[in-house]
């Protein structure tokens, strides 16, 4: 195997983070602030990129934090390297309620597409690096952008996705109609594509967008109940609206109580 061998265990039901078991010289990979804690013995190093790149000279290197900056992401990770003698572990934590899913990317095809904020943490030599839409459709009315994220290798992976997890196996020629912002992550040998709602009254009234993610099998996508973006938008409706019992007097006593009336 190219990419180290890493031991893991996931912690929690809905607020988890994900413990992994480093032998000597073995090295992890992480997004920037997703460290939780680790042992006495583990030293924690700022990268550029996700380090497959260390050795390839300041023009690979450069290429490979740039091809970040294209996704989202900072410039930089962060490698936790085992200095010490015996086993030693390190903790990483989901950033928001959802779970934590292990992908082992020597059983998928050596290359996994997620969204291009799922990326959590993984062995060091995974590549993650960026993946095109083919189709300029998709890239204009994907709910995700042009650009996704891909991990490349044959070690574990580990992506984070919000609410309740579900993962479906797509036989050949099967299609799924996702919304956008539900797709995590799928293989490589899903067909993805977008299309349009249609109809008058879906598009004006309908609430649920103009698209759906059409996936054709075979392979395996994962879904998520909760995307971050809808969970954003309810909190900001919610913030910048009165609530319907605020103008009453029950609305009031009830403010009171829960503490909205304290401040």
């Amino acid at each position: 195997m190219n990419s180290h061998e890493i031991d893991y265990k996931i912690h929690g039901e809905e607020m988890q983070h994900i413990e992994i078991e480093l032998d000597p010289n073995e090295t992890a990979i992480a997004e920037s602030g997703a460290f939780m804690m680790m042992d006495d013995g583990v030293q924690m190093e700022t990268i550029f990129g996700d380090g497959t790149q260390q050795t390839g000279g300041i023009m690979g290197k450069l290429f490979s934090a740039g091809k970040r900056l294209l996704t989202g992401e900072s410039l930089f990770m962060t490698a936790f390297t085992n200095v010490g003698q015996g086993k030693k572990r390190v903790h990483f934590a989901s950033p928001y309620p959802g779970k934590i899913i292990a992908m082992n990317l020597s059983q998928l095809g050596g290359k996994m597409i997620c969204q291009k904020d799922a990326f959590l943490c993984a062995a060091k030599g995974v590549s993650v690096g960026i993946e095109f839409q083919k189709r300029l459709g998709t890239g204009i009315f994907g709910g995700e952008g042009f650009i996704m994220q891909k991990l490349e290798g044959d070690g574990m992976a580990f992506v984070h996705a919000g609410g309740h997890v579900y993962e479906r196996r797509l036989q050949p020629g099967e299609v799924l109609k996702i919304d956008t912002g539900c797709v995590v992550a799928y293989s490589q040998e899903i067909d993805f594509d977008i299309q349009f709602v249609g109809g008058i009254k879906n598009t004006i009234f309908g609430g649920e967008g103009l698209f759906f993610a059409t996936l054709r099998g075979p392979g395996t996508v994962w879904i998520q109940s909760l995307p971050i973006s809808r969970l954003a938008s309810r909190i900001m409706s919610y913030g910048m609206f009165k609530r319907k019992e605020e103008g009453g007097i029950l609305g009031g006593l009830g403010n009171l109580l829960d503490g909205d009336g304290m401040r």
